[in-house]
């Protein structure tokens, strides 16, 4: 498979850093060929604006993303992660929690990349939630914490980690028609001790990448009504919430 990491970290000899290197390492040694997108190490912008549309007389900014992505005038940066997406088969996207969510670099390139006519569909196609250009891709993320795993438990301070990262891998990844793996978590980040135990569970993940089934989200096209809400009946007794939108 072409594997494409997107890698943020600002600390060039960090735990992710090293983690990154053995996804890397595990990856190419299994045959595959990977590419890695290290933001930081790219001073990747991470502000969308007019800049990246070339010339434009467009004053609604989502029109004129879609003006630019039909005319080809995207940044060049934009367009080159736009052809490494394409040219994958997954997608890593490796990442500290940082506030609940992922670093600001790591939105910018969402922001950036997933732009109207690549990474979604107009409101007449809704080329979105299990459709669109980058549909039948597979799509992980690989997210550090410096919490334990009782703090993201169902019952933890801080959440449960497939609520945290529900908006992510639903409204982003399976957004843009990726089907997505269930998440690597490495808990304890900065002071767990055994690295060989957390090298030995990514390994395992990442060996298993073209096997693991996905979640099983919702595609907009099948389970949702004419106003784009869950048809009556479709799940469980009780189920409240992101599980709503999970067969």
């Amino acid at each position: 498979m072409n594997i494409h990491i997107v890698y943020a970290h600002p600390h060039r000899a960090s735990f992710n850093a090293a983690l990154r290197d053995e996804a890397v390492g595990t990856l190419e040694g299994l045959g595959h060929t990977v590419t890695v997108s290290d933001l930081y190490a790219m001073n990747w912008k991470a502000v969308a604006d007019f800049d990246d549309f070339g010339p434009t007389e467009n004053e609604h900014f989502m029109a004129a993303t879609a003006e630019a992505w039909e005319k080809g005038t995207l940044a060049s940066d934009i367009k080159a992660e736009q052809e490494r997406l394409l040219a994958a088969d997954a997608v890593i996207l490796q990442f500290p929690l940082w506030w609940f969510t992922v670093p600001a670099i790591m939105k910018g390139w969402m922001d950036r990349v997933f732009t109207h006519g690549f990474g979604y569909g107009s409101s007449r196609t809704w080329k979105r939630y299990g459709d669109g250009v980058l549909a039948g891709k597979r799509a992980m993320i690989v997210v550090t914490t410096g919490a334990a795993d009782a703090h993201l438990s169902d019952r933890g301070v801080n959440g449960d980690i497939n609520d945290l990262l529900f908006p992510i891998q639903h409204g982003v990844l399976f957004y843009t028609g990726m089907q997505v793996l269930p998440p690597t978590v490495i808990t304890g980040a900065g002071w767990q001790s055994d690295y060989a135990d957390t090298v030995k569970q990514l390994k395992e993940r990442l060996e298993t990448l073209a096997e693991t089934e996905p979640i099983a989200y919702r595609r907009q096209t099948d389970d949702y009504d004419e106003h784009k809400r869950l048809k009556p009946g479709l799940e469980p007794e009780g189920t409240t919430g992101f599980a709503l939108h999970t067969a």
